[in-house]
C-alpha cells in the first residue's frame, strides 16, 4: 500500500515516488487568506463585545481581549485543521493540505503545535522566519512543520493526458497466452501510474518500484514472463493485454445486445 508524502509517495517497502509539494507562493497566498479571515472575525467579535464591556474595569477588558486573541490565532486554526484534516479556507482555495510526514491526516497535537508556533513565526514576526525556513528546507517546511512533523502538499495538479500503454512486440506472444485476469485492480492501477510517471522518478526509486511491481504481477500471472524481460516492459505487456481483452469482451457484449434487439424486432412477424 502506498502513502502520500510531502515530496513523494512511500510504498510499503519504503520506495519513494516524487510528488510536488506546495510552493512558497501557494503557501503565502493561503496564509494571507486565512489571516484575513481571522482579522475579519476578530473585528466583528470586538465590535459586538466591546460595547457590552463598557462598564467593566480595565483588567476585565484586557482579559477578554487576551482570550479572544488566543481563540483567534490558536483555537480556531487548531480546530479547523483538526476537523478538516489539514485544510483551511486558504488551503481549500489554493488546493493545498497539511499532512503528516508519513502521509496520514494531521491530528489535534499536530494542529496545536503548528498553531502555537505560528503565533511567534507568523503573527509576531510577520512570517519572516517561516518564509526563510521554508525556502531553506528541501521539503518547504516552516518551523511549525518541523516541530509538528508535518508538511504542506498540493492536492490539485495540472491534468495530464493519459497515454495508451502499448504492447512491447517481444512480449506480445507471451501476453496473448498468459492468464492476466487475476490481477487486482489496485495493482493494475499502480502499474499504470508507474509507467505514466517513470520519466519523472528518481532512477533508484524507479528501478526499485519497477522490480517490486514486477514481482507482484508475476506472482499472479501464469505462465511467467521471460526472465530477461525488464520490469516496465512486463508491466506494459500485462496492461496492454488486459485492455485488449476488455475491449474484445465489450465488443462481444455489444454485438450480442445488437443481435438480441434485432431478434426482438423480428419475433412478432416471424
Amino acid at each position: 500500500m502506498a502513502h502520500a508524502l510531502g515530496t513523494g509517495v512511500v510504498t510499503g517497502d519504503a520506495v519513494v515516488l516524487e510528488l510536488p509539494r506546495a510552493s512558497a507562493v501557494l503557501r503565502i497566498a493561503s496564509g494571507l487568506l486565512d489571516a484575513l479571515v481571522v482579522l475579519v472575525v476578530g473585528l466583528v467579535v470586538l465590535v459586538v463585545a466591546l460595547p457590552r464591556l463598557g462598564g467593566a474595569n480595565t483588567s476585565s477588558v484586557a482579559t477578554v481581549v487576551s482570550v479572544l486573541l488566543v481563540l483567534l490565532v490558536v483555537g480556531i486554526p487548531t480546530a479547523v485543521e483538526t476537523l478538516t484534516r489539514g485544510r483551511s479556507l486558504g488551503r481549500l482555495v489554493m488546493g493545498t493540505r497539511v499532512v503528516r510526514d508519513d502521509g496520514g491526516p494531521v491530528r489535534f497535537r499536530h494542529a496545536v503545535v503548528r498553531a502555537l508556533t505560528g503565533v511567534g513565526e507568523l503573527w509576531l514576526l510577520t512570517g519572516a522566519p517561516a518564509l526563510i525556513t521554508a525556502l531553506a528546507n528541501r521539503r518547504g517546511k516552516r518551523i511549525g512543520d518541523l516541530l509538528a512533523g508535518t508538511v504542506v502538499v498540493r492536492e490539485r495538479a495540472a491534468r495530464q493526458e493519459v497515454r495508451e500503454v502499448l504492447m512491447p512486440p517481444e512480449l506480445a506472444r507471451w501476453a496473448s497466452t498468459a492468464d492476466v485476469g487475476a490481477l487486482p485492480a489496485g495493482l493494475a492501477l499502480a502499474c499504470r501510474q508507474l509507467l505514466a510517471r517513470s520519466h519523472r522518478l528518481n532512477p533508484t526509486s524507479r528501478e526499485q518500484l519497477g522490480a517490486q511491481l514486477r514481482a507482484d504481477v508475476v506472482a499472479r500471472v501464469f505462465p511467467p514472463p521471460p526472465p530477461s524481460a525488464s520490469p516496465e516492459r512486463v508491466l506494459a505487456a500485462v496492461l496492454a493485454e488486459r485492455r485488449r481483452r476488455d475491449l474484445e469482451r465489450l465488443r462481444a457484449q455489444e454485438e450480442r445486445r445488437r443481435q438480441d434487439a434485432d431478434e426482438l424486432q423480428r419475433l412478432p412477424f416471424s
